[in-house]
């Protein structure tokens, strides 16, 4: 396996997704992160393993279509992101909502 630097790596993650879809897939023990566009699954995987320490099954990702965006006459584009869906071990949780 090849070796990545954690400096690196905690750039890749931007911020969890709470969404009503995302919530639906705790309970599968799935958790939703935006990530750079440029990021790979096994950098994905990594990163989420040394951020959060727990042990990641399977990384899904989302590249969704590019949508138009007008500001008065001029028309252009959202900017790209790409979504992953990560899978942890059975027994291993990421707390999203600390107790405050």
């Amino acid at each position: 396996m090849t070796e990545y630097n954690p400096r690196d790596l905690a750039d890749l993650v931007i911020k969890p997704i709470i969404t009503e879809k995302a919530t639906l897939l705790l309970e599968e023990n799935k958790y939703v992160f935006d990530v750079l566009p440029k990021a790979t699954k096994p950098e994905i995987k990594a990163a989420i393993e040394s951020l959060f320490e727990v042990k990641v099954t399977s990384v899904n990702t989302i590249r969704p279509p590019r949508k138009k965006r007008r500001v008065g006459r001029f028309i252009g584009h959202k900017p790209l992101y790409k979504r992953a869906i990560v899978t942890l071990e059975e027994g291993d949780s990421i707390t999203l909502f600390p107790d405050l």
